[in-house]
């Protein structure tokens, strides 16, 4: 666990130093953005292959809530992952072309040789999901609770959206109804019943 939190706190850093470098006006690279807080190049490019994704991941970076913000007011395990469901779903639409211009960049940095795959993308929800269910005192043993995490994370964000609208031809309201639905009935199999 201290080793995903010093990663997460890596990845952060990189993505603040390339913030940085877009306030100043300066150009965006992967190891200047690195250098802003200390970090190798060498280690920043274990995090960032491509200058472009890194510079939308960071604008986007800006727009997440924090956890206790996304959950507040969610009473129950169910609650909570049906609000970090909700809130990636909402966040993808209200930010529709930054989050498809952000996707494009992830899949043209795609290369085939598994050993050059790009580090995977921020992963936010799938820390939230994994939180909430740590925070109810992990009511699923360890594969099951990463089971459910996966699938809600199919349902969940940009990609969700995309199917949603691009393949099944939903309009907005109709997608937000699906991705409910989607994650309830995730939920509703994984979970055990509420006494």
């Amino acid at each position: 666990m201290a080793r995903a939190a010093q990663k997460d706190r890596t990845r952060h850093a990189i993505l603040d130093g390339a913030r940085q470098l877009l306030a100043r006006g300066e150009t965006v690279t992967v190891v200047a953005a690195a250098e802003v807080h200390g970090i190798s190049r060498a280690t920043a490019y274990r995090y960032f292959s491509d200058p472009a994704v890194l510079t939308a991941e960071a604008v986007l970076d800006l727009s997440v809530l924090d956890y206790e913000e996304v959950v507040a007011g969610a009473e129950d395990l169910r609650s909570r992952l049906m609000a970090i469901s909700g809130y990636f779903f909402d966040l993808a639409v209200e930010h529709e072309p930054t989050f498809r211009q952000y996707l494009s960049l992830n899949l043209a940095a795609w290369q085939p040789d598994k050993s050059t795959l790009p580090t995977r993308r921020g992963a936010r929800r799938v820390v939230m999901y994994r939180r909430a269910l740590s925070e109810a005192g992990d009511p699923l043993d360890d594969a099951t609770a990463e089971r459910l995490v996966n699938a809600l994370t199919v349902g969940t964000g940009i990609e969700a959206m995309i199917a949603l609208y691009d393949i099944a031809l939903a309009d907005r309201q109709a997608a937000r109804i699906a991705a409910d639905d989607i994650a309830g009935a995730l939920i509703d199999r994984f979970l055990p019943p509420a006494t």
